[in-house]
């Protein structure tokens, strides 16, 4: 199996390691958990966004789409939602805290960056097939993952989804993040630390 094919399948479990790191090493500090928040809160947003926009063709376990979806954030960036999951899991390190961070924080980067390059390159190559010269054309004009500064002009008028309707397809999403956070802050609430 390509190696690209298998991070995509197990993309959700994959992050699974670098949790437990983060969570076993963890010990929050103040300023720390407000940068980690922040980043958490913007990167949710990002991807609240872009569900909004893509909706849940996004939880697919099949590399494709229904459509090409090029309005919203996605005309400024091809990738918000694996931009979007970084920088969670960048504030999730920083909430944590602990003598690791910096270190956890690099691994994270790291990490993501890898398995979103491997995963957005076969997922490159299904969208030409799927779209051709629609795709090349917008591959030219939206950077692949970190956003251009103003949104790319094109004809996808589409309009985002209601926010209930978004929450109940990022609903997974927003449980994890919960989860990890009530972790890291019943050990910081509780004293208790690696």
């Amino acid at each position: 199996m390509d190696l690209r094919n298998l991070l995509f399948t197990y993309r959700s479990f994959t992050p699974v390691p670098i949790v437990l790191a983060i969570l076993y090493f963890s010990d929050p500090s103040v300023p720390f958990i407000y940068f980690g928040l922040g980043l958490v809160s913007i990167g949710e947003f990002i991807r609240i966004n872009a569900v909004q926009y893509a909706g849940g063709a996004t939880r697919t376990t099949k590399v494709g789409a229904p459509s090409l979806c090029t309005a919203g954030p996605y005309a400024i960036t091809r990738n918000p939602l694996y931009l979007g999951n970084m920088i969670i899991y960048c504030g999730i390190s920083l909430v944590a805290g602990g003598q690791f961070m910096w270190e956890l924080l690099l691994i994270v980067f790291a990490v993501f960056s890898f398995q979103y390059s491997m995963i957005i390159s076969l997922e490159e190559d299904t969208l030409i097939d799927l779209f051709g010269n629609e795709y090349e054309l917008y591959r030219n004009n939206v950077p692949r993952l970190f956003p251009r500064l103003s949104p790319w002009h094109n004809q996808d008028f589409r309009k985002p989804t209601p926010f209930l309707k978004t929450l109940k397809i990022e609903k997974r999403t927003l449980q994890n993040i919960s989860l990890m956070l009530f972790i890291l802050f019943a050990r910081y609430y509780w004293g208790l630390s690696a």
